[in-house]
């Protein structure tokens, strides 16, 4: 079970954080968005699916390896993990490493394939 302290942390960055809709990402990629995904879900969560186009870099090293995807702090960014809490504590990190266009993906990987047109 979810330690409520986690759910508290998470709900305080969710609102220094930025969050995008599955909907949104759709949109943002079909138009041909220049902007750069990253799924910070750990390495073994990959195999099972990811979002097409997302750089893979998990949310124990992202702030170390971001560089492997940019080193531009106007780029936007848009993170997902699972369900949207890594992936906003992730963007508050680099947020507070003077990245200042990132987005979370409200609901992660599960909201994305849940919204999948049928």
């Amino acid at each position: 079970m979810t330690m409520p302290e986690f759910k508290q942390l998470v709900d305080d960055v969710k609102r220094e954080v930025r969050e995008l809709s599955s909907d949104d990402l759709r949109r943002m990629k079909s138009t041909g968005e220049d902007f750069s995904l990253i799924d910070v879900r750990e390495s073994e969560d990959w195999p099972k699916g990811t979002i097409p186009g997302a750089a893979t870099i998990s949310r124990g090293v992202l702030e170390l390896n971001i560089d492997q995807v940019t080193t531009d702090k106007d780029r936007k960014l848009v993170l997902y993990c699972g369900g949207g809490s890594r992936s906003a504590l992730a963007a508050y990190m680099l947020q507070r490493m003077g990245f200042r266009n990132v987005l979370s993906l409200a609901g992660g990987y599960r909201g994305w394939k849940d919204s999948e047109p049928k």
